[in-house]
């Protein structure tokens, strides 16, 4: 049973907070501590009941679940499109992750997703792909790789510094010697 208190059982204080602070001290808690700086991503959103009809580019990630026929253009950023979104465009973005129905071509600079509620008719441009069991797709997939990154294979170097060192098992006159190529075998040194 719950029991009201009067004003009369109240201590007597100018104000309640006042009170409070005099029995409980400040102290730090883990919201009031800074947080290292992150990047904030705002995410816009385009409700089920809305209708676009153009262009539609941004500079946040979006989250549409309306419909769209145009294009759109998100190339920094990403897309989702929820299980109400119909969209009839051209699509361009970082990251695009499909629930709802799409009709046109998808360029996704990292990655695409297709979600067992997916609907697709079109082509996808990505370099990953994801494509839950239940998903519909009609269309072709162009895998692109990522551009190399430059970096010294370690056989290469390997093979480099067994050269410089005069040493190899590849006898001088050999077609593989003659050729570059660097020795099959390496002599253990004790």
């Amino acid at each position: 049973m719950w029991k009201s208190r009067k004003d009369e059982d109240r201590p007597a204080t100018s104000s309640t907070s006042a009170s409070a602070a005099s029995y409980f001290p400040a102290r730090e808690t883990p919201m009031d501590t800074p947080k290292p700086a992150e990047p904030r991503t705002e995410v816009a959103h385009i409700g089920k009941s809305v209708i676009i009809k153009g262009e539609l580019s941004g500079s946040e990630d979006l989250y549409l679940d309306g419909e769209v026929e145009g294009s759109i253009e998100l190339r920094e950023h990403s897309l989702i499109i929820g299980p109400n979104g119909r969209v009839r465009a051209n699509v361009h973005a970082r990251d695009i992750v499909v629930h709802g129905k799409l009709d046109g071509n998808l360029q996704g600079n990292q990655r695409v997703e297709l979600r067992k509620t997916a609907v697709l008719v079109g082509d996808i441009v990505t370099q990953r792909i994801v494509i839950e069991d239940g998903a519909y797709f009609k269309g072709s997939i162009d895998i692109q790789r990522e551009a190399p990154k430059p970096e010294v294979r370690r056989e290469t170097a390997a093979a480099v510094a067994g050269m410089s060192s005069g040493f190899s098992p590849v006898p001088a006159g050999s077609p593989s010697r003659e050729l570059g190529q660097p020795p099959l075998l390496e002599r253990k040194k004790y």
